[in-house]
C-alpha cells in the first residue's frame, strides 16, 4: 500500500470540510487529525475555492486574538480566514438559517478606507460555526475550516479615542454573560489589524479599500440557539442579532 503524503492528507481533509459544509453537516476531529500545521492555509484555500466560487471577497477575520478566547478553545496562536459578502449582516438581523453549532463573540470591526487606513471602527458580533463537532479541534483544522467563520454582524461606530480601553460587554437574552475589554485583541484593535497585514503581506495579498476586518474575540464565545437573542457593548457602541 502507498504511503500517504502530505498531498493525500490536505485533499482528503479539503474534501471532508467542502463535503460537510455544503450538507450542512459535522465533522468528527479524527477526520483531519493528520494534516501538518504548515499545511492549514493551503487546505482553507482549496475549501474556499470550492466553497466560495463567483463570491466577492470583502474582508478578513482574525481568530484567537484574544487570551479569553485561546484558553477556551485551546488555541496557541491567533489565525485569519477570509470573509465573503453573504456573510456580512446589518445590525439586528434575525439569523434563521444556514448555521448547525453557532456561538457568538463581541468583537471590533476596522472598515478599510485608501492606502489600507482605517476608515472608522465598528461594533460587531461574530457568529462562528466550526465545521468540527463539539468545536474540537486544533490550530490546523481550524485555520483550515476559515478559522469557523460564518457570520458577522456590523453595529454602532466606536469612536478611536481610547480604542484600547473601552469596556466590552456580551449579553445573552437579556442577562450579561462576559466582560472583557478593547485591548484584549493583542493589546490594542490597532496591533491586530497591523499583524493582518503582515501576515497578508507574507501571502502575497494586502488590505484593499472598503475590506471588513473583525479583529478577534474579546471574551470567550457563547451559545447561539434558537430564540436567542445576543447584545454586545463595546464602550458605549451597540450591536445586536437574534436568532428564529
Amino acid at each position: 500500500m502507498a504511503e500517504e503524503t502530505n498531498a493525500d492528507v490536505r485533499r482528503a481533509v479539503a474534501e471532508s470540510i467542502v463535503l460537510a459544509r455544503r450538507e450542512g453537516r459535522l465533522l468528527s476531529p479524527d477526520a483531519g487529525r493528520r494534516l501538518p500545521v504548515a499545511d492549514a492555509y493551503a487546505v482553507q484555500d482549496v475549501v474556499v475555492a470550492q466553497l466560495r466560487q463567483g463570491e466577492e471577497r470583502v474582508g478578513w477575520k482574525l481568530g484567537y486574538t484574544s487570551d479569553a478566547m485561546r484558553r477556551q478553545m485551546g488555541i496557541d496562536e491567533p489565525n485569519l480566514g477570509p470573509l465573503f459578502e453573504s456573510m456580512m449582516l446589518s445590525n439586528d438581523a434575525v439569523v434563521s438559517a444556514g448555521v448547525v453549532q453557532p456561538k457568538a463573540e463581541p468583537e471590533i470591526a476596522a472598515i478599510i478606507g485608501p492606502e489600507g487606513q482605517v476608515l472608522q471602527w465598528r461594533a460587531a458580533i461574530e457568529v462562528v460555526d466550526s465545521v468540527w463537532e463539539g468545536y474540537a479541534f486544533d490550530w490546523a483544522l481550524n485555520t483550515a475550516d476559515g478559522s469557523s467563520a460564518a457570520l458577522v454582524v456590523l453595529g454602532d461606530v466606536v469612536s478611536a479615542d481610547g480604542l484600547a480601553r473601552l469596556p466590552v460587554s456580551l449579553a445573552r437574552n437579556g442577562s450579561i454573560v462576559q466582560h472583557g475589554w478593547s485591548r484584549n485583541a493583542m493589546g490594542d484593535p490597532a496591533v491586530a489589524l497591523t499583524w493582518l497585514s503582515e501576515r497578508l503581506a507574507e501571502r502575497g495579498d494586502q488590505l484593499r479599500e472598503g475590506d471588513v476586518v473583525i479583529t478577534g474575540g474579546l471574551t470567550a464565545a457563547v451559545a447561539f440557539e434558537p430564540g436567542d437573542v445576543i447584545e454586545a457593548a463595546v464602550g458605549n457602541a451597540l450591536v445586536r442579532v437574534s436568532r428564529s
